[in-house]
């Protein structure tokens, strides 16, 4: 039974750039490229895509992916959450094969540009480590968000007492930004709890990675594989040549 597996959810329903999951990026849908990132891993066993869609399981499966399963649609809305889908995957699991592989490696779809070889270290990292419950990757924020505001009743309110939020931002603690660029998870821990990540969350500390949650963040990801290519990109013309 394999132990490692790559879990990629993509429902049908974006509303903030319709249909994002499947939007052609550099000639290849963007689902495709989370799907060559775990196909390309020395670490991951089997590549599962999770969706509520036809035409989004058929991609899938040409670009090398299984998908087992239909996500049902009560779990596939704007307001599910992460565990609805992966409760989802590992009761089929058990169900369906007997056992439930222990590492779920969550890689977005909306998170394209990977490497591999930080996916990897990443599911070493967390496998060396008994006592986590999980891992989630962050890259360092360039300002705390204890010097941002909120505005209340026409003016601007401060995070913190005071008027700490002038202090230099060295005067701060270091924040991390969660990116989507590799989470883990372990079925033996979300099985047996309402949680999925847990109070000992390695931090993974990944390289500034944009997601895609608007036309100017897709055109700025484009723009980036031209600049730089990928080695996902180079796989995915190799599958599709």
């Amino acid at each position: 039974m394999s132990d490692i597996i790559a879990i990629i959810p993509a429902r049908a329903g974006s509303k903030s750039l319709v249909d994002k999951n499947i939007k052609y990026l550099s000639g290849h849908p963007l689902i495709a490229y989370s799907i060559a990132a775990a196909k390309l891993s020395k670490k991951i066993d089997r590549v599962i895509v999770s969706t509520d869609s036809q035409k989004y399981t058929e991609i899938a499966k040409q670009y090398g992916a299984e998908v087992p399963f239909i996500r049902p649609d009560k779990i596939s809305i704007d307001t599910a959450i992460d565990r609805d889908f992966l409760i989802h995957s590992m009761n089929w699991f058990e169900e369906n094969e007997s056992s439930v592989p222990e590492y779920w490696v969550h890689l977005r779809p909306t998170t394209p540009l990977r490497s591999i070889e930080i996916i990897d270290n990443a599911i070493n990292e967390i496998m060396q480590d008994n006592n986590a419950t999980s891992l989630r990757s962050g890259h360092k924020a360039p300002e705390s968000p204890l010097k941002w505001f909120v505005k209340s009743n026409y003016y601007f309110r401060g995070l913190v007492d005071g008027e700490d939020y002038n202090l230099p931002k060295e005067a701060f603690e270091q924040v991390y930004i969660p990116d989507g660029f590799v989470d883990v998870v372990k079925s033996s821990f979300v099985m047996n709890n309402k949680e999925i990540h847990g109070d000992r969350m390695i931090g993974f500390e990944s390289p500034v990675c944009t997601e895609v949650d608007s036309v100017e963040e897709f055109e700025y990801i484009q723009y980036q594989l031209d600049k730089n290519g990928s080695e996902l990109l180079d796989y995915l013309n190799q599958v599709k040549g």
